[in-house]
């Protein structure tokens, strides 16, 4: 039977990180066996254009750019880890996937969505996630929680509006498709952050809304 895919959204300091890995824990000690992976990531070739990628101080690359490489590195992923993991009956949680592209590269950078849509239906062969939890955060709040050591190229070299395009972005994907997105009020602690994106993955797992 195939696993559940469920994916992680938000803006910059939503805390994706670590809501994924507090939800890949509490699902263990369940009994249910989790893959817990991330965006760019999650294979050798993955991790290497995530350097290139995030790299605070690495050289600047188009938007254009940033969007095929994202999904090159997209690509790698479904096919080793994603794909082979639910045909197994795993459950599969992945922190950013295709929706982050279209908040950044699209609402954010100005690409067209449509564009965008179609690379990444190539990449993906057509993978959509069951359930996507969006972190929603005021994209201020999110930049002064990030550590200086932790920023990357996305929060080092664009500004605030870029980022509050990103989260309007996030929200209108959102409100296109109630039936996946789960929207999570990311400005409160972790521990209730972390307890809503829990009972949503409960909810959807029980067919509800």
């Amino acid at each position: 039977m195939r696993g559940p895919f469920v994916t992680i959204e938000g803006p910059e300091g939503a805390g994706k990180t670590v809501v994924a890995k507090r939800l890949a824990a509490a699902l263990e000690a369940r009994g249910q066996r989790v893959l817990l992976t991330r965006e760019p990531g999650g294979t050798p070739l993955g991790e290497r254009l995530r350097t290139l990628l995030l790299a605070a101080n690495g050289a600047p690359t188009t938007s254009r750019t940033d969007a095929i490489l994202f999904n090159a590195a997209r690509s790698q992923l479904v096919s080793e880890v994603i794909r082979p993991a639910l045909d197994a009956g795993v459950v599969v949680l992945c922190a950013r996937f295709t929706d982050s592209t279209l908040a950044y590269q699209g609402y954010g950078a100005g690409l067209p969505l449509d564009d965008l849509r179609a690379l990444a239906r190539v990449a993906t062969g057509g993978l959509v996630p069951d359930l996507t939890l969006l972190l929603d955060v005021d994209p201020a709040l999110g930049l002064r929680r990030k550590a200086e050591a932790d920023r990357t190229r996305f929060e080092a070299a664009f500004d605030l509006e870029f980022h509050r395009r990103v989260r309007a972005g996030f929200l209108t994907l959102a409100a296109a498709e109630p039936t996946r997105f789960r929207v999570v009020d990311s400005g409160r602690h972790i521990d209730a952050v972390f307890a809503d994106a829990l009972a949503a993955i409960d909810a959807a797992a029980r067919g509800r809304p």
